[in-house]
């Protein structure tokens, strides 16, 4: 993923066909908290403190009773088998979560809801025209920065905004996941520290980096999307919003976006009432977001009882990739994975050879591997041939390398020593990188106060020890396989590096 861009590529709700364009020609509404902005040179908005213009009205006039559901039924929804219910936020100083509950018993197959396509939101529709949309987001602009930023020009129309009570759910929702969480993005410094060890905290500061360099280019879409914001007579944007509040923003339209499939550029991310947030994720469901007929609707993929949360698949993404984008973790996600990566030494006197038998086996000179959860064993088998590649240094063994087919095949006992040596070195520096051991975070994780945020960064790096100590465990099966355990490792001047 290019860090300037930050499409999110990972997202997966499906939608199978475009929504047509003659049914977005609204503007969108005021948003949440998130798109809060500071007080005005002109003079034309003032929102100084954490409450949302939507909040602050409420406050003032009284709060406005039509729910995001009456709403959209209003505004086209057709009866659906759905109803918005409460989850209370483990912040007390924040209104409940709502989510999407069955409001009768479903069957496997049955449609939850079928919503119309001008209840949807693309970036055609903010744009107005598919020609500038594709040229910004195939420049240096994401789609989720062109969203979030239309969506905080939209926070100062109030309740003249069309989709005034959809931006007030977003607001509700503060872009928080299934455990009530902000996105790691907007974790203060010391809460980042919950991570140490894990490379998500790397990961973590240079996206933010990445969504700096699209902050600084948002005067781009203001210039060249002159017809757009028209209706809107304030600054420009990097003068009308602080990086803050743009970066809050962002994440609050990463938790909610839904991915479509088959379409142009310029509608492959949607804002969708009833869609994500308020639908909970679930690693080994199958249910997906689609379109039919010029409505995205909800088809099961089991039954339900009147109640019930429904849950749709949220792609096949490891945990890092939830907790960034919804503010979970989710302990049965098969998708979960580590990745280390190895590279073959550019010094070593052999290194074209060595590049070419990698390249004639499927690897690169800077190899990935990705270490998925419950098949550890497997991942290490697969890095070992790749490793053994870069031990050869007698030029006779490396012809032979070079004029066999397949994986290279143990060379020598030190040889096979010295590589599972460098693997378990490797793994076990990873894990003392974490502050804390396994049965620390499993101490921790039992004490039903902790920390929201304390709670998912242990649960992430209690799941990537787990991996950790798994991937130690077959090296350590390897060895004692070896014939002779007295040999020691082979010199390797040229061995591959790990990181």
């Amino acid at each position: 993923m290019e860090l300037s861009r930050l499409s999110l590529s990972d997202n997966y709700f499906f939608l199978s066909s475009p929504i047509h364009r003659s049914s977005w020609t609204r503007p969108l509404p005021a948003l949440p908290a998130f798109f809060t902005t500071r007080r005005r040179r002109r003079g034309l908005c003032s929102a100084s403190n954490s409450d949302t213009l939507v909040a602050a009205a409420a406050k003032k006039h009284g709060e406005d009773d039509t729910d995001l559901k009456t709403w959209m039924h209003k505004n086209g929804l057709p009866p659906c088998k759905v109803v918005l219910k409460d989850k209370p936020s483990l912040d007390d100083s924040l209104k409940p979560i709502h989510y999407v509950a069955a409001s009768e018993d479903l069957q496997k197959g049955d449609v939850a809801f079928s919503i119309p396509s001008s209840l949807v939101v693309t970036l055609e529709r903010v744009l107005g025209n598919e020609t500038i949309a594709e040229l910004l987001t195939t420049n240096k602009f994401s789609e989720l920065a062109c969203l979030a930023l239309y969506l905080m020009y939209e926070k100062k129309q109030g309740k003249k905004s069309f989709w005034y009570p959809y931006i007030r759910e977003l607001d509700r929702q503060r872009g928080r996941g299934q455990l009530a969480v902000e996105s790691p993005l907007l974790w203060s410094e010391s809460e980042l520290a919950y991570l140490e060890g894990s490379p998500l905290k790397d990961e973590i500061v240079k996206r933010i980096e990445g969504i700096r360099k699209e902050y600084n280019e948002l005067d781009l879409v203001w210039f060249m999307s002159g017809s757009l914001f028209q209706q809107y007579p304030y600054d420009i944007p990097t003068e009308a919003f602080p990086f803050e509040i743009f970066k809050q923003a962002f994440a609050a339209v990463q938790s909610c976006v839904v991915h479509l499939q088959n379409v142009s550029l310029a509608r492959r991310f949607a804002l969708v009432p009833l869609g994500p947030p308020l639908l909970a994720y679930c690693s080994n469901c199958r249910a997906m977001l689609s379109a039919v007929d010029g409505a995205v609707e909800l088809v099961v993929d089991r039954p339900y009882k009147a109640g019930d949360p429904i849950v749709v698949w949220c792609g096949p993404q490891p945990n890092t990739k939830l907790l960034t984008n919804y503010g979970f973790v989710d302990d049965d996600n098969s998708n979960d994975r580590l990745i280390v990566e190895a590279a073959l030494s550019t010094e070593d006197p052999q290194y074209q050879e060595k590049r070419m038998v990698a390249q004639r086996n499927g690897k690169l000179s800077i190899q990935t591997f990705n270490v998925y959860t419950g098949k550890e064993r497997e991942s290490v088998l697969d890095m070992i041939p790749y490793l053994r590649l870069g031990y050869v240094s007698d030029p006779s063994e490396m012809q032979s390398v070079i004029s066999s087919e397949g994986p290279v095949c143990p060379m020598s006992p030190c040889m096979e020593r010295a590589v599972l040596d460098q693997l378990a070195d490797y793994f076990n520096s990873r894990l003392a990188a974490y502050p804390t051991t396994l049965a620390e975070d499993e101490s921790m994780l039992a004490d039903g106060s902790l920390n929201p945020k304390r709670r998912v960064a242990t649960q992430l790096v209690r799941l990537e020890k787990k991996m950790l100590h798994a991937c130690l465990q077959a090296i350590t099966d390897f060895i004692n396989q070896l014939p002779d355990h007295s040999v020691s490792p082979c010199p390797a001047p040229y061995a591959p590096s790990l990181k």
